[in-house]
């Protein structure tokens, strides 16, 4: 077993490489992923090590990739296709939705689609908004897809690996503001943890912060301030997978601080969080001391990137909310 230093962006890289070296029938595809090794680097140095064959440059045409590749999954193949930013990829929702996530149910099981679609999101870069958004809530309310995001090297080496081999079609959302954080990899036989499983990233005992992707470096640097300032003890729950919830992480988790929050860049308006909130109302009602909690962005379309730091939930808002339901 050995331990390796590297970013969010390279575990990516590692993540694809190992799972290429591993099944010749795994492809990647997209819009400049080949020769330039895509807008941010991740699939750098792929073609020249696997070919033009198996790192494929498409045309810029996302409906079309998409295609593509269900055939290709429908002939044996994983391809893993590149979103080159989260806001492009509403030319292909008619084929992920239609096509992509019900081929299996349609075919009454006979059919299989392994496909994984990775989608760079969120803000924080100073970008426009088609290359800011938070749109998961779109495919975590889609049957037939699964939907992950990781928040640190390690998750993104084994959790790339973890959806290229399911059998099922992953929407792999990947925290663009993230890339280049560094972390430890333990490069095991085997992941630390299942690809659905949520992981407490700070154990506390006064409030349950439930967050994923991006945000859970804000959290985790809440919870830190909370306890140099001596203030409530937050116990972060990176949920990791947004289709299907770890439900039993979420639950326990909330039961034993009897509060929670749910801290997201998204619209709180009908997403993840509203989600969240009715799963934890439902399952945590008679431990609860204060009602959920959401953070989030505003009911607006994602503003120009001088406003984006007064849009996207921070530290302050964080601390604050934990103030507001520690004050029931």
């Amino acid at each position: 077993m050995t331990e390796q230093k590297m970013t969010i962006a390279k575990a990516l890289t590692a993540g694809m490489r190992a799972a290429m070296e591993a099944d010749p029938k795994v492809l990647l595809m997209g819009e400049d992923v080949g020769k330039l090794g895509g807008v941010f680097r991740i699939t750098e140095g792929l073609q020249k090590d696997f070919g033009e064959d198996r790192v494929v440059d498409t045309p810029l045409a996302e409906a079309g990739i998409l295609g593509t590749a269900v055939g290709l999954a429908l002939r044996g193949y994983r391809p893993v296709v590149e979103i080159q930013f989260d806001g492009f990829v509403y030319p292909a929702f008619d084929q992920i939705v239609s096509q992509v996530a019900k081929m299996h149910n349609r075919s009454l099981g006979k059919l299989r689609v392994p496909l994984v679609i990775r989608i760079p999101y969120g803000g924080g870069i100073g970008a426009v908004e088609h290359h800011s958004e938070s749109n998961e809530a779109y495919f975590a309310h889609t049957a037939g897809l699964r939907v992950v995001t990781c928040s640190t090297p390690e998750d993104a080496y084994w959790m790339m690996q973890q959806a290229i081999a399911s059998d099922d079609p992953v929407i792999f959302y990947e925290p663009k503001r993230r890339y280049h954080e560094r972390g430890f990899i333990e490069m095991a036989e085997e992941a630390p943890y299942d690809l659905h499983e949520a992981v407490v990233r700070a154990p506390g005992h006064d409030v349950t912060v439930l967050t994923y992707g991006p945000m859970t470096k804000v959290a985790l640097a809440a919870a830190q301030a909370s306890a140099q300032d001596g203030g409530p003890s937050m116990e972060v729950v990176d949920l990791r997978s947004l289709s299907p919830l770890d439900v039993d992480t979420i639950v326990a988790s909330v039961n034993k601080t009897g509060r929670c929050m749910v801290a997201n860049e998204a619209q709180t308006f009908v997403g993840m969080s509203a989600e969240l909130a009715a799963l934890v109302q439902q399952e945590c009602f008679y431990n609860l001391e204060a009602p959920v909690l959401r953070i989030g962005g505003y009911n607006i379309p994602y503003p120009p990137s001088r406003h984006e730091e007064q849009f996207l939930p921070d530290l302050d808002r964080i601390l604050h909310g934990v103030d507001t339901l520690m004050a029931h």
